[in-house]
């Protein structure tokens, strides 16, 4: 076949990709002239996935790879507006042809944005294989060292061999790119932190774990089912299936995660609004537990059905402070949480590293009966100022106040820290028992969240009451005002 130049796309020292036009049949594709012997393409000739580019025809020759790919009509992820719930979708394709690929035995070693086509179907199509290798169990890292900064994880610059979490740690990238502010809700930030995990062995495994992750099923037997059944074929383009490159069952025995404990006795502390439950020290990640809660409020003190009554909301929890080691307990103040009156209970779940452990089932607590809605304000906290000490562990930050005696030592600070940019950075929740005890007259602020050398940092303080139904907590307005912050920490 003969073609003809439409346009020049790219041109570098290593490759020219070209759009061209077959000239008998009008029809368009992509070829590429790179420098190298890149075998993968050879591969990708006989693979077909529908979020996959298909790859019509690749040659070696004199240390010359050229290759004949469909022309996409659509723009790549970087260059197209997506909904909160497309970039879910489209992640979840994402990991649909990693786990494809890393079956057939291929890395990709380059996903980014701009290697992946949104296209008119609205589905995506994963480009650019210039970077990719075949899995070499037998390396112990690799000879040639591609990547893009910034997606690229530390192991694809020479410090380990590329495997398949190389790609989960660009995926997490990606998606935390494509999702900006977005990437710090909960359920987003806990699956891109177990992807860019930098040691490789506390990432997830496999791409498909980090679609499950995303799908929300984590407790359908159905589903689960339907997976086994799955588990040896694929899509092709058209529809019709093939084979897919079978994985030994020993490996699939090992990718299977164990459901963590479920927290123990979860119930109120007598009227302080504060919940408890038994810590499950195998939760989180890197040794910090974490946990899932969610409120239920009701008229009557009859206990919600979890199964058919949705919950008044959600959050998490994660961090060691909050653990009662003399017990083994965790402890969190809920009373912010308490708005009208009525019967309160939360449901908790253990959180799984998604490497290991899956997250536990939920367990309902005992109700609380709030009559505070018309409670007076426990007093703000004045007088905010930074205090840093120097320790022979380094120097220490702690966000302070003046008026600590005005409140119990079972009342908690919320302390938040801002950036210059009025980012939200970090918070940290304390007792007045614990900052007493502590004696530092104020809350610690970690260093590693004030790193920025030419950063700005201020933050605010909440008193949470441990007297829901006396005192509400101090105000917090939204947007915080300007008097409710403290000077700025200049890292200069």
């Amino acid at each position: 076949m003969e073609y003809e130049r439409i346009r020049l796309l790219k041109e570098s020292e290593k490759n020219t990709v070209e759009l061209v036009c077959e000239n008998s049949t009008k029809q368009t594709f992509i070829r590429k002239t790179l420098k190298g012997c890149t075998s993968v393409y050879q591969k990708l000739q006989s693979l077909q996935h529908p979020y996959l580019i298909k790859v019509y025809a690749a040659s070696i020759s004199d240390n010359t790879t050229t290759v004949l790919e469909e022309y996409i009509d659509g723009r790549t992820l970087g260059n197209v507006e997506l909904s909160e719930k497309q970039i879910v979708t489209t992640m979840r394709e994402l990991c649909s042809v990693l786990e494809y690929l890393h079956g057939c035995g291929i890395i990709h070693r380059d996903i980014k944005p701009s290697n992946i086509i949104f296209a008119k179907d609205g589905h995506i199509r994963l480009i650019d294989f210039d970077a990719a290798r075949f899995t070499k169990n037998e390396a112990d890292h690799d000879t040639v060292l591609l990547g893009t900064r910034g997606f690229a994880p530390p192991e694809q610059y020479g410090f380990a061999q590329t495997d398949e979490r190389t790609d989960i740690y660009a995926l997490g990238m990606t998606m935390k790119q494509l999702l900006e502010e977005k990437a710090d809700k909960f359920i987003y930030r806990r699956i891109i932190e177990k992807c860019t995990n930098l040691n490789p062995d506390k990432r997830y495994r496999r791409a498909s774990q980090v679609e499950k992750a995303l799908s929300g099923k984590r407790y359908a037997f159905m589903w689960s089912c339907a997976a086994i059944l799955l588990a040896g074929i694929c899509f092709t383009v058209s529809g019709s299936l093939t084979a897919k490159p079978a994985i030994p069952e020993e490996e699939e025995e090992n990718t299977a995660l164990i459901a963590l404990d479920a927290p123990e006795k979860p119930h109120w502390d007598g009227e302080s609004g504060i919940a408890v439950w038994g810590n499950v020290p195998e939760s989180g990640i890197d040794g910090e537990v974490s946990y899932l809660y969610r409120i239920y409020r009701k008229d009557t003190p009859e206990a919600p059905d979890p199964e058919k009554e949705k919950w008044a909301l959600e959050g998490d929890m994660r961090g060691n402070g909050a653990i009662n080691e003399e017990n083994n307990t965790y402890r969190v103040n809920m009373a912010n949480e308490l708005t009208e009156n009525g019967f309160y209970y939360f449901a908790v779940s253990a959180v799984g590293d998604g490497i290991t452990y899956e997250d536990s089932p939920y367990i309902m607590s005992d109700a609380f009966e709030y009559t505070g809605a018309d409670a007076p304000m426990l007093p703000a906290p004045e007088g905010l100022a930074w205090k840093l000490f120097e320790t022979d562990k380094g120097r220490q930050y702690y966000a302070t106040w003046s008026n600590l005696e005005d409140y119990e030592d079972r009342d908690s600070f919320d302390v938040t820290v801002y950036d210059k940019d009025g980012n939200y950075v970090m918070n940290n929740i304390w007792t007045k028992a614990y900052v007493v005890e502590r004696a530092k007259s104020g809350i610690i602020v970690s260093g590693e969240f004030l790193s920025d050398l030419d950063g700005a940092y201020r933050f605010t303080v909440q008193a949470l009451t441990s007297r829901p139904n006396e005192y509400k907590s101090s105000p917090m307005p939204n947007p915080v005002p300007e008097e409710y912050f403290s000077p700025w920490y200049y890292r200069y």
